[in-house]
């Protein structure tokens, strides 16, 4: 015998027909002989009906839409803030909107390319990350070195048949920064020779490969605890790298050039 707790459960599926034809069975015998049930259905049915045909759909007033969507976007697009700073666009006819709108998209459009443009990193803060990036590598894969010596004489002819330039390999043993070896690296597009020295237990990768631009002075610094300097001589352009400190490298930077010159 069905209780009322199972018929309250069964009565929303009787309303939409979705009960089975034992529950449908069980549940209106149930109903014809309980007058709570039967009064609670009627009810029921009641509230069904009025739902399916009163018009339930409340428009919000403008002001209430505005806030919303102010709350949903606290910061305006490009392109709104554009549309209000001509007023044309709401003033003007079909055929001026319509022209308006075109110099919208065009300042959006142009505007957009400039932010990128300007956000994009200079081929200098590139070459830099590549550096730093081969700098690590070349530290964690025991890949510092192809060729071992402290002989200018052994590095330098290691490198010939190599590449299509003869790097200048110097010795600076006598200013604190001895020459350990050499290899072959690809950066910036191309293959370039690297020099290893040393500062007490610091390496400094020395890369080299021809350029053509004017001589210019050492430029140090600092990008992810590594300091960097670059310059050109003419004839070739120079990238040195280290974890050791600023003042050492540029004294290593003033030995090379120095002896270069000479």
């Amino acid at each position: 015998m069905m209780d009322h707790g199972k018929a309250f459960e069964l009565l929303p599926g009787y309303i939409d027909n979705e009960l089975t034809l034992g529950e449908t069975v069980e549940f209106e015998h149930h109903l014809s002989g309980c007058a709570v049930c039967h009064c609670v259905l009627a009810s029921q049915r009641r509230v069904s009906t009025l739902l399916k045909t009163s018009k339930l759909q409340f428009t919000a007033p403008a002001e209430l839409r505005a806030r919303i969507k102010k709350e949903l976007n606290p910061r305006e697009s490009l392109f709104q803030r554009l549309v209000d700073w001509l007023p044309s666009w709401k003033e003007g006819g079909r055929s001026g909107r319509a022209a308006t709108g075109v110099m919208i998209i065009s300042a959006a459009a142009f505007m957009g390319s400039g932010m990128l443009y300007l956000a994009a990193p200079s081929s200098d803060v590139r070459l830099s990350q590549e550096f730093v990036d081969n700098h690590v590598r070349s530290l964690q894969l025991n890949h510092l070195i192809d060729v071992i010596s402290t002989d200018r004489h052994t590095v330098k002819p290691w490198f010939e048949g190599k590449i299509d330039f003869a790097p200048p390999v110097l010795n600076l043993a006598q200013d604190g920064y001895p020459l350990v070896g050499g290899r072959l690296d690809y950066l910036d597009g191309r293959t370039v020779a690297v020099m290893v020295y040393r500062y007490k237990l610091h390496a400094i990768n020395l890369y080299v490969w021809p350029g053509h631009d004017a001589g210019d002075s050492a430029k140090v610094h600092e990008q992810q605890g590594y300091h960097i300097a670059h310059w050109t001589d003419g004839r070739m352009n120079y990238w040195a790298i280290t974890d050791a400190g600023k003042n050492e490298l540029y004294g290593f930077v003033k030995s090379l050039r120095a002896q270069a010159g000479s």
